[in-house]
């Protein structure tokens, strides 16, 4: 009498229950998550801090302790700081960013046109190399040449002073990241709009601007936060109070204000949200359009 002997199968993947299958390992990374909250810690101690000690009087700074939200809230230190000519160099910082992103930004998306659809010359490959090459000049190496050719202008203690040097550093990443964009729009579209009668000009500003235009949100706002927080052009090119920006009056606050520290961390305050309130908003396109600007 024979027997069978039968073997059960065993299960693969594909067979395996569904709530198996889709189950993910977890797996903790308690050192990864420690680091995250100890970085976490470093970045929003120092911040809470100037923000707390901001609405402090003088003499409860001193009294209680630095980490201690204020019992009696003021907002004197802004009233002071606001009368100290906060006004004057608000509207210093705010021309000569908004003088020089624009241009910044205009001459760097037709110059990217111009590299990624141009012909292949020796040229064009010249002027996509110098634009390349002026990301490896760091600004304190550029800054007794700036300065003669300032003075040679007749340009020095002018808010024009600082605006052109800022176009200048500008350009160079921004034409990085604008031509890896344009590179992205489909050839077809452009032999289209040839097809159709389209001058270069026209397609320029009717397919590849609107096409681009994350791009285009990413570098202005990059270049925004770049110029607003410049500190060493206006400490060189400047000399008169009236021609202060914002970082430089902060400067002078800490000196004018040495002693009453609230003070000087409500101008910081003060300094830091209209930039902080502008990378909250484009934030998102910013990191995304950085990373897609580097990819390649």
């Amino acid at each position: 009498m024979g027997t069978t002997l039968t073997t059960r199968p065993q299960r693969t993947g594909a067979q395996r229950p569904r709530h198996q299958r889709d189950a993910p390992a977890r797996h903790w990374n308690w050192l990864g998550g420690a680091t995250g909250w100890l970085w976490m810690a470093v970045v929003v101690v120092p911040i809470y801090w100037i923000v707390i000690t901001s609405f402090k009087t003088q003499s409860n700074y001193y009294a209680m302790n630095p980490l201690a939200p204020p019992t009696q809230p003021t907002l004197a230190n802004y009233r002071m700081v606001i009368e100290s000519d906060f006004v004057l160099y608000f509207i210093n910082s705010l021309i000569v960013t908004v003088g020089a992103v624009i241009p910044a930004v205009t001459v760097s998306f037709m110059a990217a046109y111009a590299i990624v659809r141009g012909s292949a010359g020796r040229f064009i490959r010249s002027v996509n190399s110098l634009f390349l090459m002026g990301l490896a000049i760091p600004l304190q190496a550029t800054v007794i040449p700036i300065y003669l050719i300032i003075i040679r202008l007749h340009l020095y203690d002018t808010l024009l002073a600082m605006i052109l040097p800022s176009i200048a550093f500008a350009i160079p990443l921004s034409v990085l990241v604008l031509s890896n964009f344009i590179r992205d729009v489909p050839k077809e579209l452009f032999e289209s709009m040839r097809m159709d009668g389209a001058t270069e000009w026209g397609t320029l500003w009717r397919l590849a601007f609107p096409l681009s235009r994350p791009a285009v949100v990413t570098v202005t706002i990059y270049n925004a936060l770049t110029i607003w927080n410049n500190f060493l052009l206006p400490l060189i090119l400047t000399q008169s109070p009236d021609k202060r920006t914002l970082p430089l009056a902060l400067w002078t606050f800490q000196g004018q204000y040495s002693i009453n520290v609230p003070a000087v961390l409500a101008s910081v305050v003060l300094t830091t949200l209209p930039i902080l309130t502008l990378y909250v908003v484009g934030r998102r396109q910013l990191l995304s359009g950085l990373m897609a600007g580097f990819s390649k």
